[in-house]
């Protein structure tokens, strides 16, 4: 088994008034945090609040850029040219290493979300378009493991870090399950560490289908913004950790 991995999380995804998720205690549990830069969420004042906590937590903080569409969440596909999202992955990553200069928190890595991420995984020009926004600014690239956005980064010669979910359903393909289908997304946090373990035991992941996959593992992967991500991630971390893994960030 793999005796030391990260834990990351998805956070910093209030805007304004509007919360969401419970990043406080997120960030007691993963070693981690993809900050989102005013893509898909957040704001000047949210993005400022989360590098403060990642900062005083010791979280190693990543940008987490995504389309620009607040009211899908990111979660929706936006036409753009490859210099599109290059322009916009880089706006979003120089958005928040301006506002972690302020916080004096340091931004190592890149994760793209939600729909970005997934479209480039499966989509070698859009990738290439995110790796050379990220190979630009000189941070790291956590990327699923598997994909064509982590062999783009790879091909780059950026340090990348293989990503794989927790609370994500798995196709054949290695891609995931898209949300709103049966199977896309796991809220039991017992299934969800059990499976992570097998994964580390084996180097497969199992799929919907019942079959199972080849992928490696660098940091495991669970969402901020699901009701059941605190209990989740606290399950996740014991059940490594009694299983002598130790929980370490990657950067």
């Amino acid at each position: 088994m793999t005796r030391s991995i990260d834990i990351n999380s998805d956070l910093g995804e209030a805007y304004g008034p509007w919360q969401m998720g419970d990043d406080a205690a997120m960030l007691d549990i993963v070693t981690s945090a993809n900050v989102a830069c005013g893509g898909h969420a957040s704001d000047p004042d949210t993005m400022y609040r989360t590098l403060v906590m990642c900062r005083e937590k010791g979280v190693t903080a990543g940008a987490h850029p995504g389309f620009p569409d607040r009211q899908g969440f990111g979660r929706r596909v936006i036409p753009m040219t490859a210099s599109e999202v290059t322009n916009m992955v880089a706006a979003q990553i120089g958005a928040l290493q301006g506002i972690a200069t302020l916080a004096g928190c340091p931004v190592t890595y890149v994760k793209p979300h939600g729909a970005l991420n997934n479209f480039a995984s499966a989509d070698r020009a859009t990738a290439d378009a995110i790796a050379v926004a990220v190979k630009t600014s000189g941070l790291a690239m956590l990327a699923i493991s598997g994909t064509e956005l982590e062999k783009a980064s790879r091909d780059a010669g950026i340090e990348t870090i293989s990503e794989i979910f927790a609370d994500r359903g798995y196709q054949e393909n290695g891609l995931l399950v898209p949300r709103g289908t049966p199977g896309a997304m796991i809220h039991d946090p017992k299934a969800a560490a059990a499976r992570i373990l097998h994964l580390l035991d084996t180097g497969n992941m199992q799929t919907i289908t019942g079959t199972e996959i080849p992928l490696a593992a660098q940091s495991i992967c669970v969402h901020g913004d699901e009701a059941s991500a605190v209990a989740l991630a606290a399950e996740l971390r014991a059940r490594l950790e009694a299983e002598g893994v130790t929980i370490a960030a990657f950067a």
